[in-house]
């Protein structure tokens, strides 16, 4: 007998199966592997992208904190010589200017809320649940204070305003910040009244319930966090506009808006940031009171 070792195909069956387990146990490695790179390299885009929206939304706001308690800052130095918080103590002193202009931006805003509410409710109520005419083109009028360069109208309307004694009054900054903040409470007032169920309304009126109050009743306090949103933006607007008060209010209404842009303008940076944080405050505030009270039917309606 030969010393050769004589392999059948029953023998090489195997070592054929083995090789071919082996290749493709080596391309599914590769696989994983590929698979691992590309989930690595995905992680690493979505941490720097979110490093870098945190850079642009919380960089400004931590040179604003550092400016407000530095109280010596100068080149060539990177960060402040001195802290202190002598600059909080003068924006709340008493006697100053900054508390004082808080209390009329405040009371500026809460005026302005009411007039954009007593257009924005009826009106909002005819355009969600009356057949009117133009319906389009008249949301689409309470655009328009949006749709032009803020500069150019506020310039004209100084000058009518001047003509008729408003130049330089409360009256007159209220009807100009009511104007435009119109676009939010009309809007968001007829998405609100939209939303609402009509069979609501009919229940309210078969059981002997008058128009008027089914809509006192039923109809406006349904339509209610929808109408406090939009009071909530009208608040903000008012509360953070500048052009419109520059234009119209100057000299004589002074605003914290105003008042940080002479602080800005004269050099006194503290002065500046500790306000715009002042302003920072309600919007904050206010944008998470308005997430609970806009809902996703509400936003539905909006503009339709």
């Amino acid at each position: 007998m030969s010393g050769r070792l004589h392999l059948s195909p029953a023998n090489a069956e195997p070592l054929a199966g083995s090789g071919k387990s082996q290749a493709v146990s080596r391309k599914s490695g590769s696989s994983v592997a590929a698979a691992r790179v590309w989930a690595l390299g995905s992680t690493s885009l979505k941490i720097l992208g979110l490093a870098f929206f945190a850079f642009l939304l919380f960089g400004p706001l931590a040179n604003l904190a550092l400016w407000s308690v530095a109280e010596r800052w100068y080149t060539p130095f990177k960060l402040p010589v001195s802290y202190g918080m002598r600059y909080w103590e003068v924006v709340f002193r008493p006697t100053g200017d900054a508390m004082t202009s808080l209390m009329t931006s405040v009371a500026i805003a809460c005026l302005t809320v009411m007039v954009a509410l007593a257009i924005s409710v009826p009106a909002g109520y005819a355009l969600a649940r009356l057949k009117l005419p133009w319906r389009t083109a008249l949301m689409i009028l309470f655009l328009l204070p949006q749709a032009f360069p803020s500069v150019a109208i506020y310039i004209n309307v100084a000058r009518v305003f001047y003509s008729i004694g408003l130049t330089g009054t409360i009256t007159g900054v209220v009807l100009v910040h009511a104007a435009h903040g119109l676009v939010y409470s009309v809007w968001i007032a007829a998405a609100a009244f939209a939303a609402i169920d009509r069979d609501l309304e009919l229940a309210a009126r078969n059981i002997g319930a008058s128009p008027l109050r089914t809509f006192f009743t039923v109809t406006l306090p349904l339509a209610a966090p929808g109408i406090m949103a939009s009071a909530i933006f009208v608040f903000l607007e008012s509360l953070d506009e500048f052009t419109g008060t520059f234009f119209v209010g100057v000299p004589q209404v002074t605003t914290l808006p105003l008042l940080l842009y002479n602080a800005s303008m004269g050099g006194n940076y503290q002065i500046a940031s500790i306000t715009a944080l002042i302003l920072l405050v309600p919007s904050v505030v206010f944008m998470i009171v308005i997430e609970r009270f806009l809902k996703a039917d509400v936003l539905s309606k909006v503009g339709q």
